[in-house]
């Protein structure tokens, strides 16, 4: 792999007004807390907000070295502007103007327009790791198309790693016996709740080399609280997760553990984990991210959830015993 990655990372989609609005000043106090912490590895695209999240991160960030951390950001949507009524707002998620449209370009035309933008956006001269962003329906194109395109970037030292970037691990498996990639960002994938990527991508990623990004660790926040919450997966959470969840939770409390303490945990222990990348709504949710992933988990809690059924044995770590 051409690029380190630290093991915790900052997730821009917060950045970018995911769910609800956020000031321009509680994100950047966001970036400055990230940065306070330790933290090093700062995640974005171009989706999350229609280009706010870029821009965002890239004027807090500006405060900073460049050499000294690591910023990846991801193509596959190319932003064009349109005419909107007035207060029409982004129809996916984000609390932000609806001022662009999102357009699917996996070409490699339509991968240097969306690495330019992004580079405008973030104000800088180089980016460190991208992603194809969600090619699930775009499979041929962004196999002829976008993934050819970063393997000639990386070639040139215009980036310094590739990958791919999905909420489905098949595919991203597929594209790791395609391409010779760097590394891939996983999300939900591996959790709690939800351990499909031990099928095939992890495995594989261990057999090629190729480093792993935890993301959706929470499981889109039901894995976020002590208590479940409501939300798997950017929906409603059906019963039996919630269930499921509580029962988690209640195994994990018997050893001391918070149920996000072991949601940010539990990745780490797969040899194929480089990082996981956790989102900030604010500063104390940063620093509260931070404590939570430098908890001590006693390696037994993996056993008692396997043995419970809530978690497939192959997610137990090697080790047994103290802690991990």
């Amino acid at each position: 792999m051409t690029v380190d990655l630290p093991p915790l990372g900052l997730g821009g989609a917060q950045l970018g007004n995911l769910y609800h609005a956020v000031p321009d000043e509680i994100a950047a106090a966001s970036v400055r807390r990230a940065w306070d912490e330790g933290i090093r590895y700062f995640d974005t695209a171009p989706h999350y907000g229609l280009g706010l999240s870029e821009r965002r991160l890239g004027a807090a960030l500006a405060a900073y070295p460049r050499a000294e951390y690591v910023l990846s950001t991801k193509v596959g949507r190319v932003l064009e502007p349109r005419a909107v009524a007035p207060g029409e707002r982004d129809d996916q998620g984000f609390d932000v103007p609806g001022t662009y449209r999102r357009r699917w370009d996996f070409s490699r035309d339509g991968v240097l327009r969306s690495l330019e933008s992004s580079l405008d956006r973030l104000g800088l001269d180089r980016i460190d790791l991208v992603y194809v962003h969600d090619p699930d329906d775009h499979f041929e194109e962004a196999v002829s198309g976008a993934f050819p395109a970063l393997l000639e970037l990386r070639e040139q030292g215009v980036v310094g790693a590739i990958g791919a970037g999905m909420n489905q691990a098949p595919m991203l498996a597929e594209f790791v016996r395609r391409f010779d990639l760097d590394h891939v960002l996983m999300a939900g994938r591996y959790t709690l709740l939800n351990q499909p990527a031990l099928d095939e991508l992890l495995p594989l990623c261990v057999e090629r080399g190729v480093g792993v990004v935890a993301g959706g660790v929470f499981n889109g926040g039901i894995l976020a609280t002590e208590q479940p919450g409501t939300i798997y997966d950017y929906t409603a959470a059906p019963a039996d997760l919630v269930e499921k969840a509580q029962k988690i939770a209640e195994i994990c409390a018997r050893h001391g553990v918070s149920l996000p303490e072991a949601a940010l945990a539990l990745p780490r222990t797969h040899p194929a984990v480089v990082s996981v990348v956790v989102g900030a709504h604010d500063a104390e949710q940063v620093s509260l991210n931070v404590r939570r992933a430098a908890a001590n988990i006693p390696a037994v809690l993996w056993d008692d959830l396997a043995a419970a059924g809530l978690l497939r044995s192959a997610a137990r770590p090697v080790v047994s015993g103290g802690t991990q």
